[in-house]
């Protein structure tokens, strides 16, 4: 009997080390199969290194190696060298360091599309269109857009000499640059669309797109807002948690707004509404096929609690969460570690087979209400879920709209001529002579708006422009674009003055999309009484 005893604590001791030790051998097995691979691929490059016909460069034959591996796995998991890196990371810290302007390469010529608002460039009276052609004394001529930030960023308080030549002036201006801090703005504008509708326009989620936003929306508010627009077309994404912040303010405390899951527990991850200061407001959210990621989590969820009126096109369909691991060179690799869903449960991820996406069904080509969304049901393979209030929706491929909304199709000829920056360029010499009596003409871009009227004598002037770079005018396609190349004129003439804000205001009036969101607004306010 007194074995007995003994027997039974000294089974459960054995039971529970054969249990530890198999854990161990396992993760050894592991290990020793990973190892085994690593050992496979060094004795590869090793061989490849010696007796290959050339000199071979060990690092590139590395980095190449590890984009195939990834390659392999999904569309996402990605290598970072270490100086694209550096680049991804000032774009979604929201700032770096340098001289503070907007730039592309015209014609051969680095060109300042607009100097940073209370950045040094624009300190110091650097116009939009002036033109940079030595930088430190060096020709840039030719220079490529990849090469501009090498010469132009640098660290806070260093100089930068600038020789520019300006429209208008016969002599070089020589402007001597100190860098600075230079901010990253997400949220491009936001302004009274009337006198109810704010619009806010944000084009990525980085580190300070949060505070932004919320800068934004209390203005407006005191501004008289009393329903708005939320454009996140062409929005790529970015951090997770500033889109759960956002989709916050517009959601009661307590309610879902995305989810993961993973096959590692502590990558699982939930987040809750902790309520808003604009739960009541009624909401229109633009999107496109653009819209992707994190712009998704927040259409997804104000889709699923049936919070605001999706208006446009399908969005992207990118549903998987990446984790980025710093590697010891200054690299990184991001790696799919989870996949996110809505609070109805569905993911948007669309199908992919590896590093590629797979041919899925477009719906686009369709216009028109899709409350009940039951234009999706045309693509039989996406799963079914339903809204909080009762609607149907559907996984499996991007946030389909609400309402679907094509933008118009330019012709060629508007294309070419948006190519070749006919339109930049003609705004750049009109500004030229023009400038003056614009600014003291008008105080604000609403009252050039309101106000300003493009002249058959500009049109004539922007097809002569074109004709001379080989664009031979097409009378019926002009005409059919003609609206569109109006409103690009006069957006390019106040950005040049008022930036991106005068840019956006003055396009949003014939920008079909926002048309169209405008007039959904009453279906917008019956699904806040009906949440509320």
């Amino acid at each position: 009997m007194r074995n007995k005893k003994l027997f039974i604590p000294i089974f459960i001791v054995v039971i529970i080390l054969s249990v530890i030790a198999g854990m161990k051998i396992q993760n050894a097995v592991s290990d020793d199969k990973v190892d085994e691979q690593v050992r496979k691929f060094r004795e590869v490059l090793n061989l490849t290194s010696r007796y290959y016909v050339d000199n071979i460069d060990t690092q590139k034959l590395t980095e190449s190696a590890i984009k195939g591996m990834l390659e392999e796995l999904d569309p996402h998991s990605i290598y970072i060298s270490s100086d694209q890196l550096k680049r991804v990371n000032e774009e979604f810290q929201g700032s770096f360091e340098g001289i503070g302007v907007e730039f592309d390469v015209i014609n051969d010529t680095l060109t300042v599309v607009s100097p940073i608002s209370g950045g040094p460039s624009e300190k110091l009276g650097i116009l939009a269109g002036d033109k940079i052609v030595k930088i430190d004394g060096a020709s840039c001529v030719k220079i490529s857009r990849e090469d501009v930030p090498k010469k132009l960023r640098g660290p806070k308080g260093t100089e930068v000499r600038l020789s520019i030549v300006r429209y208008g002036l016969s002599d070089l201006l020589e402007f001597k640059v100190t860098r600075d801090k230079i901010p990253i703005y997400s949220v491009d504008a936001s302004f009274m669309f009337d006198n109810e509708i704010g619009y806010v326009k944000v084009s990525r989620f980085a580190a300070t797109t949060y505070d932004e936003f919320m800068q934004s929306m209390i203005k407006l508010k005191g501004q008289g807002m009393k329903k708005v627009i939320l454009d996140l077309r062409s929005n790529p994404g970015g951090y997770l948690e500033q889109a759960f912040r956002m989709a916050s303010e517009f959601l009661p405390a307590g309610k879902k707004i995305v989810y993961t899951k993973s096959r590692i527990k502590e990558f699982e991850e939930n987040y809750n509404s902790s309520g808003g200061s604009f739960s009541d407001i009624p909401l229109v959210l633009l999107v496109n096929e653009g819209s992707a990621s994190a712009s998704e989590i927040v259409a997804g969820a104000i889709q699923d609690w049936d919070r605001g009126i999706i208006v446009g096109e399908t969005t992207f369909g990118k549903g998987l969460v990446q984790r980025q691991f710093d590697l010891s060179d200054g690299s990184a690799l991001r790696v799919t570690t989870a996949r996110y869903y809505t609070p109805s449960g569905r993911t948007i991820q669309k199908p992919y087979e590896g590093g590629k996406y797979k041919d899925a069904m477009k719906l686009d080509t369709l216009e028109g209400d899709n409350f009940s969304h039951d234009k999706d049901t045309k693509d039989t393979t996406r799963p079914v879920f339903k809204t909080f209030g009762g609607r149907t929706v559907f996984g499996g491929g991007g946030i389909t709209p609400d309402y679907f909304q094509k933008l118009d199709t330019l012709t060629t000829y508007t294309v070419q001529l948006r190519r070749l920056n006919v339109i930049y360029e003609y705004t750049e010499k009109y500004m030229a002579s023009n400038r003056k009596e614009i600014e003291s003409k008008y105080t604000n871009y609403l009252e050039f708006k309101n106000g300003f009227r493009i002249s058959q004598d500009m049109l004539d002037g922007l097809l002569d422009l074109a004709k001379s770079k080989g664009v031979e005018l097409n009378r019926d396609s002009f005409e059919k674009d003609k609206e569109f190349l109006v409103t690009s004129l006069k957006a390019q003439i106040a950005r040049d003055i008022w930036g991106n804000e005068g840019y956006y205001a003055l396009f949003m009036y014939s920008d079909e999309q926002v048309t169209k969101a405008v007039s959904l607004f009453e279906f917008a306010v019956k699904l806040v009484k009906g949440n509320n």
